[in-house]
């Protein structure tokens, strides 16, 4: 089952969902955070609890896409409490373009083990663990809250300051923690982990800074398991032609870490299982545009897709006018 959400005539929130035919309105549903903290709340499993509410009148959901007023799947009513955040080096070919970007020559000019190589080798030997064990820890970093979370089909800002501005498509896992600090997983969804590589390329230690962007996904939800075995496309539009398209892929097939290791890393810290809070974590990807020495423009369009996943992810990207702030003494 796929969800998603929109803003009605009214400008109310009307959550979607579909099972394989046309997309209906759930009932009663005020939005997707809600129905999901309703199911957490009452041990009801998501797509039950949408089958036990029942499904109204259809709805064009590529007409409302067209229309802007598809929303991102799930928001918190306080955006603060919305977390993005992603893990890298996670897929079986990401290391190639990481590493490429952090090469480094020693002495006698021949190549050392840069810091990705590592930590891709430490996710080979140690990122699928045993039932009941815990693997190794992957890469992880902080792309900002719900603020910077931007809805499909808007734009993806990127900073005036920005060295680039390039898509890293990839598979999220969406999140409520419960009342009890439970953590819940509600589905996975596409998204795009927007990057300054050209930033990161500087400095591995700056890999922080490149990553505090804005970030989209969506604009459906899949309910349920992840595939195993994810076949996607990536592309960027300039002036309605295809500019570069590469397949990408994901799933756990793909993968140096199962899921299950990933989300562990992530809700192991007591400060991501707030009662209420909502979690947009980014799995990672092994195809970039950059990789391939294109340089995005403003208008350019991103799109991503793959089949299991509904509706594709296109957001135009537009550059921020500059800005000088200077910080004032009380």
């Amino acid at each position: 089952m796929l969800i998603s959400q929109f803003l009605d005539e009214s400008d109310a929130i009307r959550v979607v969902a579909r099972n394989g035919g046309k997309a209906r309105i759930v009932t009663g549903a005020r939005s997707v955070y809600s129905l999901a903290t309703e199911a957490a709340r009452t041990g009801t499993g998501l797509e039950a609890l949408i089958e036990k509410k029942g499904l109204a009148d259809t709805v064009d959901l590529e007409g409302l896409y067209r229309k802007g007023r598809l929303l991102s799947p799930i928001n918190h009513p306080d955006p603060a409490h919305l977390h993005l955040t992603g893990t890298g080096l996670t897929h079986l070919g990401s290391a190639a373009a990481r590493d490429a970007m952090h090469k480094k020559l020693n002495a006698e000019g021949e190549e050392q083990l840069t810091d990705s190589m590592k930590m891709f080798r430490m996710g080979l030997e140690a990122g699928k663990p045993a039932a009941g064990q815990t693997g190794v820890q992957p890469e992880w970093f902080y792309k900002g809250n719900g603020t910077m979370a931007v809805a499909p089909g808007a734009a993806l800002l990127s900073p005036a300051f920005a060295e680039d501005a390039g898509e890293e498509p990839e598979i999220a896992g969406i999140y409520v923690i419960g009342d009890d600090r439970q953590p819940f997983r509600v589905g996975f969804a596409l998204s795009n982990e927007f990057s300054d590589h050209v930033t990161e390329r500087v400095n591995y230690l700056y890999l922080a800074h490149s990553k505090l962007r804005n970030a989209s996904f969506g604009p459906e939800i899949l309910i349920g398991d992840l595939p195993a075995d994810i076949r996607g496309t990536s592309r960027i539009l300039r002036d309605g032609k295809e500019l570069w398209q590469k397949p990408f892929l994901s799933g756990e097939t793909n993968m140096s870490h199962t899921i299950a290791n990933l989300e562990h890393h992530h809700f192991k810290y007591a400060l991501f299982r707030r009662p209420g809070d909502v979690h947009v974590h980014m799995f990672g990807t092994a195809t970039l545009s950059f990789a391939d020495g294109i340089r995005a423009e403003a208008d350019d369009v991103f799109e991503i897709e793959a089949p299991e996943f509904g509706l594709p992810l296109r957001n135009p990207l537009e550059i921020e006018q500059p800005q000088a702030v200077v910080v004032k003494a009380l």
